[in-house]
């Protein structure tokens, strides 16, 4: 018998019932161990949704998380492990990736309660951003190959992170006429946001246009604030059937859509990536759009990774806010801030101003957007966007929305 699409999709089948998060700090301020970190997220996320612990009967994550199913099962008393997943691919493109995994094992039938989550303590497992060959998160293949560090890029001091995608940058700066100051919006969003976010590491610290400006050069055309910070901190989410999550203590936060993709090519080595200057979203926002029923128009916060603003930039433009020829008008600080922006943006600070957690914080923000509690609240946001990526090899997508949506 054949599948219908509507049989095949996710669309209303699966909800957030509950988020939990560690207390955040800048890199190497927690004294608890990352997978203490993941436990207290956990935990907390059960206690949001009011499930009882030995419930959980699955986990996913992503970025080759360190907190392993079997002993997160052991250390909470799990009764069965039913579903241990992990999105490979990508680093933070993967974001959203292992929301989808978890959704689809409950829809299903492979498990019932799944925690998506990801832990991150830098002072305890290498600083991203040193770099490959230099304690940080690198290492294998790319040492030697065409990666960051390897043949083709070590010789010319690509070592780390803000080298590879400040190429990107300055392509997307050259062939589409964009001016920095849409860089700089996204940059000023995220710290305006975080003020108002008790949660925040950047609450206190503001970040002006002349700051910006005259910040150090960390890989041109990245200043220091165009590049995310380095956290400890650890975030989850409990999904569950819709029909349960009706249940449970909070309003559900349903699943429209969810996907990855990885476009042509998108993992050749030495930056020899087809379409370049790209975020990597257009196949994979058609595909999201269509399977959640709506248009970029219905679309109330935007919860994009912040790796580096360029990234962000080029995610807005595929995700249809404005075109490469209306970018430095439409995508100003006014425009990409709460409540009254054109198109919110990162409301809870992101990666760059409340903590990086390769992109976790952002499905707790689009969730907090939707049940009305976000510290920087759209008013009636009945849809979220949560997008992992972008620029990396595989990107990822989870669209949100309320019971009003369904």
């Amino acid at each position: 018998m054949a599948v219908t699409e509507a049989g095949r999709s996710l669309r209303g089948k699966v909800a957030i019932a509950g988020i939990g998060a560690s207390d955040y700090f800048r890199h190497g301020g927690s004294s608890e161990s990352e997978f203490s970190m993941v436990l207290r997220a956990i935990i907390a996320a059960a206690e949001d949704a009011g499930i009882e612990i030995g419930e959980i009967d699955g986990f996913v994550a992503y970025s080759n998380d360190g907190s392993n199913p079997v002993r997160l099962a052991t250390a909470l008393g799990i009764r069965e492990l039913r579903l241990g997943g992990m999105q490979f691919g990508g680093g933070g493109g993967g974001s959203a990736g292992h929301v989808a995994i978890g959704a689809a094992a409950i829809a299903a039938g492979l498990a019932d309660c799944v925690i998506a989550f990801r832990g991150c303590r830098q002072g305890e497992v290498g600083r991203f951003g040193r770099g490959v060959g230099y304690s940080g998160s690198g290492g294998g293949p790319e040492v030697s190959g065409y990666d960051l560090g390897g043949a083709a890029m070590g010789p010319y001091g690509a070592f780390a992170a803000p080298h590879k995608y400040a190429l990107k940058a300055k392509r997307m700066l050259a062939q589409y006429g964009v001016g920095q100051s849409t860089m700089r919006a996204v940059a000023m969003a995220a710290y305006h946001h975080a003020q108002s976010n008790p949660a925040a590491v950047m609450k206190n610290r503001t970040l002006t246009s002349e700051q910006y400006d005259q910040s150090r050069w960390i890989a041109e055309p990245y200043h220091l604030y165009d590049c995310c910070q380095e956290s400890d901190a650890a975030a989850a989410v409990l999904l569950v059937s819709a029909e349960r999550a009706r249940t449970l203590r909070q309003d559900p936060v349903y699943i429209l859509s969810a996907g990855q993709s990885g476009e042509f090519r998108s993992g050749a080595g030495g930056e020899n990536v087809p379409d370049y200057a790209t975020a990597g979203y257009r196949s994979l926002i058609d595909r999201l759009y269509k399977d959640a029923g709506i248009s970029v128009e219905a679309i109330d916060s935007f919860q994009v990774y912040d790796n580096f603003t360029a990234g962000v930039v080029m995610g807005l433009v595929e995700l249809g806010v404005c075109g490469y020829e209306n970018a430095d008008a439409i995508l100003t600080l006014e425009n990409l801030i709460a409540p009254n922006g054109f198109a919110p943006l990162n409301t809870s600070g992101g990666n760059f101003a409340e903590a990086y957690i390769l992109g976790m914080g952002h499905h707790l923000e689009a969730v907090r957007q939707l049940r009305g509690t976000s510290p920087n609240q759209v008013a009636g946001a009945s849809v979220s966007v949560a997008m992992g990526g972008p620029m990396t090899s595989l990107t990822s997508g989870v669209v949100y929305g309320t019971e009003a949506t369904l």
